[in-house]
């Protein structure tokens, strides 16, 4: 019975902490004073914008999803980089599936396939060149997690990027994945991501090969997902730091835009 109580409570615990993660950031976006909207890319995909208060057109910033998908965190980092003055579009690239818990939010991201994905960040990066009014024509890509891989592996697909932003992303092992980047990537890792952190000296190799800018940081004492790890009241102290470090140069790369 004892064994039971104990399994009924870990996987309320487990269950508990999946709604945290998957919920967090609704209170930002709840009290902002930035505008955002959702707006239709196309007939079967919808993408969340966010605006900054300036009086002067924008850029914009492409934001691709963690694994776990289109979430209030997401959402609420989209507010984020509105607050700092660039115009946020992030596409919901499950296409309005609503999953159930977060393991299966990370099946139907797995499940997604590459060309899929392709053409919804073509779809609404020509979106957001061609029919915002408020964005001045400059483009740039982030991504965190999974989307942290797809924002690197984009830069190599879209020539009109100024910048890429990859966040604890898998990086390029190829050389034809790297041969048409026409912007600098920035990569932002957490020491404690071996599984990630071992693609970056392949990345930096075929970079400087093909004469590439890439600027990889990993940050000392950081986990992977350490941009929500270190934003959340139970974050350890190593990812709190790392996320204010990675936002501080951050900043200062998109006042560049």
């Amino acid at each position: 019975m004892r064994r039971v109580i104990f399994l009924v409570a870990v996987l309320g615990a487990a269950i508990a902490a999946a709604q945290v993660i998957k919920d967090f950031g609704r209170e930002r976006l709840n009290t902002s004073p930035r505008h955002a909207d959702w707006v239709e890319i196309k007939p079967d995909l919808k993408a969340f914008v966010v605006y900054p208060e300036r009086k002067d057109k924008a850029p914009v910033v492409l934001v691709i999803s963690e694994i776990f998908g289109l979430t209030d965190w997401v959402r609420s980092m989209c507010d984020q980089l509105a607050e700092n003055g660039v115009i946020a579009i992030a596409p919901d690239l499950h296409h309005g599936q609503k999953s159930e818990d977060l393991d299966a939010a990370r099946k139907a991201t797995s499940g997604l396939k590459k060309e899929a994905v392709q053409a919804d960040l073509d779809a609404t990066a020509e979106y957001a060149l061609a029919k915002i009014p408020a964005a001045n024509g400059t483009l740039a890509v982030c991504g965190f997690c999974w989307g942290g891989g797809w924002a690197f592996s984009y830069a190599n697909e879209n020539p009109k990027l100024k910048a890429a932003y990859s966040f604890y992303g898998t990086a390029p092992d190829a050389a034809a994945d790297v041969q048409n980047i026409a912007c600098p990537v920035y990569g932002f890792y957490g020491e404690n991501d071996a599984r990630v952190d071992a693609t970056i000296p392949k990345a930096e190799e075929l970079m400087k090969a093909a004469g590439k800018k890439y600027e990889p940081v990993i940050y000392k004492g950081a986990g992977h997902g350490f941009m929500r790890e270190g934003e959340m009241p139970s974050g350890t102290d190593a990812n709190k730091k790392a996320r204010e470090d990675a936002w501080v140069r951050w900043k200062a790369l998109l006042k560049e835009l």
